[in-house]
């Protein structure tokens, strides 16, 4: 894959660079010539992607938590990074029920702690804070498209998590970075929909469930099969990560909130992904229908406005949802069968970049 001018040789800074979305970005920058330094717990997941695609040795891999900030604060000075990708977090809803506190303490504080490590870096011109759709105070009616100026709130501990790193993200941009020097970070948060692609194994998420079920050959529990979420192939909203990067460097008029969701296809249930991935798979699912766990609650609809990416960032997804679903099952399928998963992996991000298959 061809170097990136932009990014040849830039210093990158990610911490979840373990996680699954981390992963795949940390592969992609590393296939642009970027010079990647990942920050992070160990995967939380066995088997992972990053232990299958070995992306440890395409970057320096710090094992560290973000709630640690003399470690954070030591990595980041030490490396000089130019731009912060900030994935870290409990990026889970029905976790944050069992585990409010560490949610918190990890989603909110922990970004506190990233920010303000950057704000010690004289080397960081942007930062790129990823949050969530969540993050929006949503009635679960699905009568609108949410727009980033709409009110940030949360029913969930993980969902008000995310507002509040939202609310976080804005205080240190107004407190610190406001004056528009050249010598201050552009700070740009990213919200995106639910994303599917190869190498996720998280707890009680859809697609890794639906993998586990055809793995085992036992049932699939579904708790709302008419949910309606913003899903996405991972390689689109990364796309977008990258793009607000590039225009957030030197020009500080894009340091701000930014939705990456499916334009065409935002209305699709949890009935219907099922139902795509199983045609592609080839194996039919038993589903077992639940209801949802007490004390629990998640909107059954959940849509986004993507319209200002599209506009300002020239930010475009590429992959239909049938797409999407038929690149993760093949995915999958290659690396049950063994195959390099690097090398694949590396092969879907040169495919999306190029436009082949999509």
């Amino acid at each position: 894959m061809a170097e990136h001018p932009f990014w040849h040789q830039k210093k990158v800074f990610i911490t979840g660079h373990t996680g699954f979305k981390g992963s795949w970005l940390t592969l992609w920058l590393a296939s642009l010539g970027a010079q990647v330094v990942g920050y992070s717990l160990p995967p939380s997941s066995i088997p992972n992607l990053f232990d299958a695609a070995k992306v440890s040795e395409l970057c320096i891999s710090i094992q560290g938590d973000i709630n640690d900030y003399p470690s954070l604060l030591h990595a980041m000075t030490k490396h000089q990074p130019q731009i912060i990708f900030h994935l870290a977090a409990q990026p889970l809803v029905r976790p944050s029920y069992r585990e409010p506190v560490y949610t918190f303490a990890t989603n909110v504080l922990g970004t506190a702690n990233v920010l303000e490590a950057a704000r010690q870096t004289k080397s960081v011109q942007v930062i790129v804070n990823v949050t969530s759709d969540k993050c929006y105070q949503n009635d679960g009616l699905g009568h609108r498209h949410f727009k980033e100026q709409d009110p940030l709130g949360g029913h969930d501990p993980y969902s008000a998590s995310k507002a509040c790193a939202e609310i976080v993200s804005d205080c240190y941009r107004k407190s610190f970075w406001a004056s528009g020097s050249s010598s201050q970070p552009a700070l740009a948060t990213a919200r995106a929909g639910n994303v599917i692609g190869g190498g996720d194994w998280s707890e009680g998420r859809l697609f890794p469930d639906i993998v586990r079920a055809i793995a085992a050959k036992t049932s699939l529990p579904i708790r709302n099969r008419t949910a309606i979420r913003p899903w996405q192939h991972v390689l689109e909203p990364l796309q977008g990560y990258l793009q607000l990067a590039e225009k957030c460097w030197g020009n500080r008029q894009y340091a701000e909130a930014w939705n990456f969701g499916p334009i065409s296809q935002a209305h699709v249930t949890v009935d219907e992904l099922i139902r795509l991935t199983s045609k592609h798979w080839g194996e039919p699912l038993n589903i077992q229908y639940q209801s949802s766990e007490q004390n629990s609650y998640e909107v059954p609809i959940l849509t986004l406005d993507s319209s200002k990416a599209v506009q300002q960032l020239a930010w475009q997804p590429k992959l239909s949802i049938e797409r999407a679903v038929e690149w993760t099952v093949a995915w999958y399928q290659q690396y049950q069968a063994g195959a390099d998963i690097r090398l694949f992996t590396q092969h879907q991000i040169e495919a999306y970049i190029k436009g082949e298959g999509v």
